[in-house]
């Protein structure tokens, strides 16, 4: 994710750098997919072939929809887990949506929540 704009504010002679940066509700950037797990963050068991996926802050139960950037197809998985945990990613995917959008490892996607 790409911040918008960076600001600097001096509070009581210490500096501090505030990033504003896109919501997650319209995001844009690496996704790659995970197949193994016992437990989701969320606490119910992983299915690798379910459609769910792991963000960092989306809300447990959103939807969203993934769209593939370079193949145009998109699909929508629901929020159960965190992650990802790799720099520039923004989501990782159960193996059922990965494949459901025909990815192989990674790939750039479009995030839209829809409710």
């Amino acid at each position: 994710m790409k911040p918008v704009c960076r600001t600097v504010a001096v509070i009581l002679g210490t500096a501090a750098t505030v990033v504003a940066s896109v919501p997650a509700s319209a995001q844009s950037g690496g996704a790659s997919w995970y197949g193994s797990g016992h437990r989701t963050a969320n606490g119910e068991r992983f299915n690798p072939n379910g459609m769910t996926a792991a963000h960092r802050s989306l809300p447990f139960g959103t939807r969203v929809r993934v769209s593939d950037r370079r193949t145009g197809r998109s699909v929508v998985v629901r929020i159960n887990d965190r992650g990802p945990f790799v720099h520039g990613r923004i989501i990782d995917l159960s193996r059922g949506s990965a494949r459901a959008l025909g990815m192989g490892g990674t790939s750039y996607v479009s995030l839209q929540v829809v409710n």
